[in-house]
């Protein structure tokens, strides 16, 4: 069951450094939330602070709530290990296991979980695969190196790695960023079909791509050299891409400014 997601003046930083200040923001299960904005306004530390991945950082700090369905993953009794299962993460870079097989990349996580026996791996990680419509370019060579594979079908093997434990949000840091157009229209058909059954947010500088896969859009900005980034706006792609509330999200879409 796909999660809500809720931001309560929630501020992220590094040090005494604020990457992005007082975000209240509801993700709605089943969609796609794009998260758009200039460089350097906060969009990728936000999303990582959606799974708890910012306070790997040293020295990151956190203020506000995040809520999973009500329930804060900050919270001093949260496993956070848990919270990363129920949010998965996809990088701007393709990051599969180098030394590992097609098929063992997909079976990691599963067996950091504790399971081991082969026949359920093998039919939770066909499902991974078809799930990211990966299992037909790969099902005569699962023992192949993940290396093997192009660049687009190693993205989809590790959004395949981060399905495979079912988490219920699915968060998307550039997820084409580093991929050729038709490497990047398959992640976005992808995007459109895993909607059904997970909450997803993307960040993305390609406004044509925002407008293409998400339902709902957020925009970020900063105000100058050395502030915080903030939400500016959001409302339905459609709303958002056709009539901002605010002139500076309208600047941003079309080109004037960022």
């Amino acid at each position: 069951m796909a999660l809500r997601i809720e931001t309560v003046n929630l501020s992220c930083g590094y040090g005494a450094a604020t990457a992005v200040s007082d975000v209240s923001l509801t993700i709605e299960p089943k969609s796609v939330t794009a998260i758009i904005g200039p460089s350097g306004c906060g969009k990728s530390t936000f999303l990582r602070s959606l799974n708890r991945l910012h306070e790997a950082v040293p020295g990151a700090t956190v203020q506000g709530e995040v809520l999973l369905d009500d329930d804060d993953i900050y919270a001093p009794s949260v496993d956070a290990v848990e919270v990363r299962r129920l949010v998965g993460m996809v990088f701007q870079k393709p990051n599969p296991f180098p030394t590992m097989s097609i098929f063992d990349n997909v079976a990691a996580g599963l067996r950091l979980a504790g399971m081991r026996r082969r026949e359920i791996l093998t039919d939770a990680v066909n499902r991974a695969l078809r799930d990211a419509g990966l299992w037909g370019e790969v099902v005569n060579r699962l023992d192949k190196p993940a290396q093997s594979l192009s660049g687009g079908q190693q993205q989809r093997l590790c959004i395949a790695r981060a399905i495979a434990v079912q988490p219920q949000v699915l968060l998307m840091d550039e997820p084409c960023s580093a991929l050729d157009p038709i490497s990047t229209l398959a992640i976005e058909d992808l995007i459109t079909r895993l909607k059904d059954d997970y909450t997803i947010v993307i960040v993305t500088h390609n406004m044509q791509q925002a407008a293409r896969v998400s339902d709902t859009t957020a925009f970020f900005t900063v105000d100058g050299p050395g502030m915080a980034g903030r939400l500016v706006e959001t409302g339905t792609t459609e709303q958002i891409f056709r009539a901002p509330a605010q002139r500076r999200t309208e600047d941003y879409i079309t080109g004037r400014f960022g």
